[in-house]
């Protein structure tokens, strides 16, 4: 059964998870690669999804998974070609959350040309925090950080996007139906990293969300 999202007095089941990689200049630059000229979009099955008040699980088969801290955009009102004028009208609700890569994985994928799906849409790689409600939030005005014991690894700025919400939203759109539960992950700033077992996440978009995982 599909897990369901509540955002204020809605809720929703999630659909697809489509993932934007690439989509901050320094987070580009640190994986060796720059911003392509339209945003790069692969997809998470949504049995991937964890949500608050559930450990982060690792998997045995990966000795190297990393954090990608991310503002995460839930669809409302699908559609197809919207445009960007329109798309926040399609928006629900913005959460944090964390794209988990099992960077070994993924390295060896690369080396042999293959699909990155087992690095990337593992059973709690798309980890997610309570929803807020769109309401008259402004994604391109948000900042929001990731500590990891305390320590601060990550801290993002949307206003340092390539490709702000609506034009994600927008191009995705042109290329496949949006349906309402589909879930965006918008790209993450520099300072991805490993974590490990015993290990504690907190996410924070001050006055809005503050939520912790802990790694086992």
């Amino acid at each position: 059964m599909m897990a369901e999202l509540k955002i204020a007095e809605t809720t929703l089941r999630i659909n697809n998870i489509f993932c934007v990689a690439r989509n901050f200049v320094a987070h580009a630059a640190e994986m060796g690669s720059v911003i392509a000229s339209e945003p790069v979009v692969f997809i998470k099955p949504n049995s991937a999804v964890l949500q608050s008040g559930s450990p982060v699980v690792l998997p045995s088969w990966s000795e190297n998974v990393h954090h990608e801290l991310e503002l995460v955009v839930a669809i409302a009102e699908g559609g197809k070609n919207i445009a960007p004028a329109d798309a926040l009208k399609h928006v629900a609700g913005y959460a944090l959350g964390l794209d988990l890569t099992a960077r070994d994985v993924q390295a060896a994928a690369k080396k042999t040309g293959s699909p990155w799906t087992l690095a990337k849409g593992f059973d709690g790689a798309a980890v997610l925090t309570q929803f807020v409600a769109a309401g008259d939030i402004d994604p391109t005005q948000l900042q929001f950080t990731l500590h990891i014991n305390g320590e601060l690894r990550q801290s993002a700025d949307t206003r340092l996007m390539a490709f702000d919400v609506a034009t994600l939203i927008a191009w995705i759109s042109s290329k496949f139906t949006l349906q309402a539960g589909d879930l965006i992950y918008t790209g993450t700033p520099e300072g991805v990293g490993q974590i490990q077992r015993g290990d504690h996440l907190r996410l924070t978009w001050p006055g809005r969300v503050e939520e912790s995982f802990d790694v086992i």
